[in-house]
């Protein structure tokens, strides 16, 4: 009543966008049924790309984007604004750079942004100070960067905001070449990866040295591709480095937010018996562990403490048991149905097939983890067409299909090929596995990779009966190298006293 007017809330339009890593989605309006209200909806499942528009009136009232939200922004200014869509309706789903054609300057969508525009939502920074940081003098992304905090959080903005250089900047901007592994070297990973094979270099020094590392000893980020390009190349020389690998493969479990671990042994086809039934009860109740079923059909020992873990290990070594490298980058699970030993709808044995897979592909380090799915049917109860590689079984054989996910992004597989016999189908997958394992850069998941080299390239070399073979002999050579568990490898006394408590070892000191 400040004003003399009654008192009142008037709803303001907001615009949601998505700040997980990997996941582009972008929120606005009111998506609720109406009448006299429209869709527009664009779909590319290849691409990973959904957009839905809701108009009334020839207004926009909604927009949701996922996988490519550039020109989010824009739509929400349209909302703001109310404008009268009817001109441009059959058009407007591909953004502003369509509005009377498709224009030849690419940055044209960019540069129709108003000034208002909202570029970073974490710190607030709209285009018109973005902008006027540029013309004052910030001609890189780290600038602008410096002067306005424009992507100085989770980062999604980067593009936009290298595009609005592109834009203001005109032939004075010059694009970023492709990004280096990290600072302590120029190099990209493919230029690294193509360098370490054609100049046979066969340890970390080597590598540092010959191509001129900034660091003498590399850094968090570097070390662990490096070793892993190390040993993809050259399995009979190069002898892994366990510093140079993350926490949890340092430790063979993973690290949990309280500073306790999860023990994961492997149960291939989520199959077990009451001998490791007990020994993993056993293990809970002498550890205080919490007991849990995984998606993956095994059972995971969680809040163990570190100083435990050999004696957890050796534990269930003594009931057979070996680690489930649940903690690697390498091969997670292989999820399975129960097939047609047991289901009447089964058409192969996925259970079988899942076993000969994990034992076939243990052990194997890989860019990044490797989760595989086999379903007995075309029902596909296992969940097989959204994994890296899936299996579905029919009556004719197998469906393999590949560059599927179901994390951040969600993503369904592409057919790879149609095999007639398992042996055939095991041969497939562990060439497609060695094939991402020579290709791949550290950290790229399968369904990445196949978008850079293109899937008609893969099918193309597997499809070839000697480069299919030779995939398969290269990923035999590397497995030569895995030798023993490393739950059998990490028990002995050296272990455990490393991993013992400082408190306990003072106390020992001081008797």
């Amino acid at each position: 009543m400040l004003l003399a007017e009654p008192a009142a809330f008037r709803p303001r339009q907001t615009a949601t966008k998505l700040k997980v890593t990997g996941c582009d989605l972008f929120s606005a309006g009111d998506f609720a049924e109406g009448e006299g209200r429209e869709e527009i909806v664009f779909r590319d499942p290849a691409r990973g790309i959904y957009k839905r528009l809701v108009l009334q009136d020839d207004r926009l009232v909604g927009a949701v984007m996922n996988g490519d939200t550039a020109d989010g922004n824009w739509f929400f200014g349209l909302m703001r604004a109310g404008t009268d869509l009817s001109d441009m309706r059959e058009t407007l789903i591909f953004g502003p750079a369509f509005q009377g054609g498709a224009p030849a300057d690419p940055m044209a969508a960019v540069a129709a942004l108003p000034d208002e525009a909202e570029i970073c939502g974490c710190n607030g920074v709209n285009k018109r100070r973005i902008v006027a940081a540029i013309q004052g003098g910030a001609g890189t992304l780290e600038a602008v960067r410096a002067c306005t905090k424009a992507g100085g959080s989770c980062g999604t903005c980067s593009g936009l905001v290298e595009q609005l250089l592109a834009v203001t900047l005109g032939d004075a901007f010059a694009a970023p070449a492709a990004r280096p592994v990290c600072g302590c070297t120029d190099l990209t990973h493919e230029d690294l990866r193509r360098l370490i094979k054609a100049r046979a270099l066969k340890s970390m020094p080597a590598v540092m040295q010959e191509l001129g590392w900034k660091s003498s000893c590399g850094c968090h980020v570097c070390r662990p591709a490096l070793n892993f390009y190390l040993l993809a190349d050259w399995p009979l020389d190069y002898r892994d480095d366990p510093q140079s690998r993350r926490v949890n493969e340092r430790n063979h479990a993973n690290l949990q937010k309280d500073g306790t671990y999860s023990v994961m042994p492997r149960m291939r086809g989520g199959m077990t018996n009451p001998a490791e039934l007990r020994a993993i009860a056993d293990a809970a109740e002498k550890f205080g562990a919490a007991v849990k079923v995984t998606g993956g059909q095994r059972i995971d020992l969680l809040g163990s403490a570190k100083q435990d873990l050999p004696e957890i290990r050796a534990d269930l070594n003594a009931a057979g048991m070996v680690s489930g490298h649940a903690y690697s980058k390498g091969l997670r699970t292989v999820k399975t149905c129960v097939g047609s030993d047991w289901c009447r709808f089964g058409t192969q044995d996925s259970t079988g097939l899942e076993i000969k897979l994990e034992k076939r592909l243990r052990g194997a380090w890989t860019p990044h983890k490797v989760k595989l799915g086999v379903s007995g049917c075309p029902r596909n109860c296992a969940e097989a067409t959204c994994k890296d590689v899936g299996v579905v079984c029919v009556d004719s054989g197998y469906q393999i299909g590949v560059a599927g996910a179901a994390g951040m992004d969600v993503k369904p597989t592409e057919c790879l090929a149609d095999i007639a016999t398992e042996e055939a189908a095991v041969e497939w997958i562990v060439a497609f596995v060695q094939l991402y394992r020579e290709h791949a850069k550290y950290l790229d998941r399968r369904y990445k990779w196949v978008v850079n080299v293109g899937l008609d390239w893969v099918k193309e070399v597997l499809s070839n009966d000697i480069r299919r073979a030779d995939l398969v002999a290269g990923f035999d050579l590397l497995r030569t190298g895995y030798q023993k568990d490393p739950w059998a490898a990490r028990t002995d006394a050296a272990t455990r006293r490393a991993w013992a408590p400082l408190a306990d070892l003072a106390r020992e000191a001081a008797e």
